[in-house]
């Protein structure tokens, strides 16, 4: 059974906070330009459809063996939102294995934000016992890929729905 829960994670300037339904009016402001959708398709939700979804998101997943744990990255010094960090941790195996991904909002993109972000979500996972971690990155995505490359995920042969599985294990 899943036991793992969205907990604070600091790193050098940004706080990643468990996400919650009060941040989403923020969110869809940060998340509102169509281009960050270029690679992963759809339209920026608007407040009220990303309030649905995060109603969704903190209700949490129907599978007791699964965690969906989701953070909102705070820019410490400005005192506002920039993006959102998440992990789906699949604990029904042997090992605990998870599932990431990112996003930083257009006016933030390009200050290293996102890698320091995952970084600090895979080191959190390394230190709740998860071995193994993926993402999916389109291959046209070359800032998502540095950013996976920074946070210790390496490119493998795999492809799901045209992106490229990364992965990193910790045996």
């Amino acid at each position: 059974m899943n036991t793992l829960r969205a907990e604070p994670i600091e790193t050098a300037r940004l706080d990643l906070l468990p996400l919650r339904v009060a941040h989403a009016e923020e969110m869809a402001a940060v998340l509102s330009d169509p281009a960050l959708h270029l690679f992963t398709g759809g339209t920026p939700y608007t407040p009220q459809g990303l309030r649905a979804r995060y109603e969704r998101l903190d209700a949490g997943s129907p599978d007791p063996a699964v965690g969906w744990l989701n953070w909102v990255v705070r820019l410490r010094d400005a005192g506002c939102l920039a993006g959102t960090v998440q992990a789906t941790v699949d604990c029904s195996g042997e090992t605990r294995s998870a599932e990431i991904a990112w996003v930083v909002g257009t006016h933030w993109q390009g200050r290293g934000i996102a890698t320091e972000a995952a970084r600090g979500l895979v080191e959190w996972l390394d230190g709740h016992s998860v071995r193994t971690v993926r993402a999916h990155i389109h291959p046209d995505h070359h800032a998502s890929a540095a950013v996976a490359a920074a946070s210790g995920l390496a490119p493998t042969e795999v492809w799901q729905d045209g992106e490229v599985r990364w992965l990193r294990r910790n045996d």
